[in-house]
């Protein structure tokens, strides 16, 4: 049996296998999602449109919650879902660093510390790739602090574009993402401690059997 085979197990930490299903409401939600990436780099780095940016970025991050909730009540969570989703996540909040560091919405320190974080998730990934292990399944806290930063980046960029608002807007668009950049981290803390057992019980299986 191959290490893929065995990812379902609970012992590994990994959960029951999806199913092979593409075209769901949540997927379709997922793929809208990440049609409005580059609509948001367009309207907030090109036409310099931050008002209609904003309800871009608050739209992606509800459907963030919509289509997992969907995918849970209608019993349509799929192998592509579970694909695409952390990945409109993580387009989301790069596109939007990337964006906001050009615009000085965000310092750049701030960048750093969430791409530094997921480098080091890439770096988890590789090496459970090399054993044989697709990424684990998303961690709660994971989930948390994506969607405090999902939360503060449109409340960040309506401080800067509406200046009626700022002072407010921006105590709170902070606080979410501070938090949120806290439990990225712990979230990936929690990724490498879960690939180094998965690493380690697969060398003291190959172990065993050349005993």
């Amino acid at each position: 049996m191959s290490r893929r085979a065995e990812q379902p197990q609970a012992r590994d930490g990994i959960a029951q296998q999806p199913a092979d299903r593409v075209l769901t409401w949540p997927n379709l939600i997922s793929f809208f999602r990440l049609l409005g990436v580059p609509v948001f780099l367009y309207l907030f780095l090109v036409a310099r449109a931050d008002v209609a940016a904003v309800v871009v970025l608050a739209v992606g991050g509800t459907s963030d919650w919509i289509d997992g909730w969907i995918a849970r009540r209608m019993r349509q969570v799929s192998r592509l879902g579970e694909l695409l989703d952390p990945l409109a996540d993580r387009l989301y909040i790069l596109a939007t660093l990337v964006a906001f560091t050009a615009r000085d919405v965000v310092p750049w320190q701030f960048t750093v510390a969430l791409l530094a974080r997921e480098l080091l998730l890439l770096g988890s990934l590789a090496v459970l790739r090399r054993h044989g292990y697709g990424p684990p399944p998303v961690h709660y806290v994971g989930k948390t602090a994506t969607f405090l930063l999902l939360a503060a980046f449109p409340i960040l960029l309506l401080a800067a574009a509406v200046p009626t608002v700022s002072a407010g807007a921006e105590a709170v668009g902070w606080a979410l993402a501070w938090w949120g950049l806290v439990l990225y981290w712990a979230a990936g803390a929690l990724y490498v401690i879960q690939a180094r057992r998965l690493v380690r019980a697969v060398r003291g299986r190959e172990g065993g059997r050349h005993e």
